[in-house]
């Protein structure tokens, strides 16, 4: 099962996609997760990346499919994946269209955890709070740039999976329990 999760910042995602590891065993690859961990080991990407994740920018295209591309052929992704924060534009997705093709592979369903911006902010801060230090990423001023870029980019994948036909729409306004009861109706 190949599952796309996506959202605003701070919808949820990661959060879902970690629960959805823990009760399905599928792999989840987290574009945001795969950068961080080549900030933290120095990488060429990871320099990179730090500058541009900073400003609250998205990393190329080109840099996360490969990145993205590299990952889906490791064994542990055989039984499936859950890709969170890719696609985030149109171009990606398309890219994730040949690149599952060329597998043999499809995509099973496109989940967007629908979220109240202004609640965002909050959720933002208090992922801060519980993680005790802050992403680099995780302040109102890189929110407002990410939102953004959200709605400039990775909007316009609403209408391409909707007319694909693997849409489906969670609220995330709920509890985490609930928002995950509806995923869980949604895969069946």
């Amino acid at each position: 099962m190949n599952i796309v999760l996506f959202g605003a910042p701070g919808a949820g995602k990661g959060t879902q996609a970690e629960r959805l590891v823990a009760e399905r065993g599928l792999v989840q690859l987290s574009s945001g997760a795969m950068l961080r961990a080549s900030i933290a080991e120095g990488t060429e990407l990871g320099v990179r990346a730090k500058d541009i994740l900073s400003r609250g920018d998205l990393v190329s295209d080109e840099i996360i499919v490969g990145m993205v591309a590299a990952r889906l052929d490791d064994d542990d992704c055989a039984k499936g994946v859950i890709l969170d924060g890719f696609p985030r534009t149109v171009a990606q997705a398309l890219a994730l269209d040949d690149m599952l093709i060329g597998r043999g592979l499809g995509l099973d369903c496109v989940i967007e955890i629908k979220v109240d911006e202004a609640a965002l902010f909050a959720r933002i801060e208090n992922r801060a709070a519980k993680s005790g230090s802050a992403r680099s990423d995780d302040n109102a001023d890189t929110l407002r740039k990410r939102l953004a870029v959200y709605h400039e980019r990775t909007a316009p994948l609403i209408p391409y999976y909707s007319e694909k036909g693997v849409l489906q729409s969670v609220d995330g306004m709920n509890a985490v329990s609930d928002v995950a009861a509806q995923i869980d109706v949604i895969l069946g």
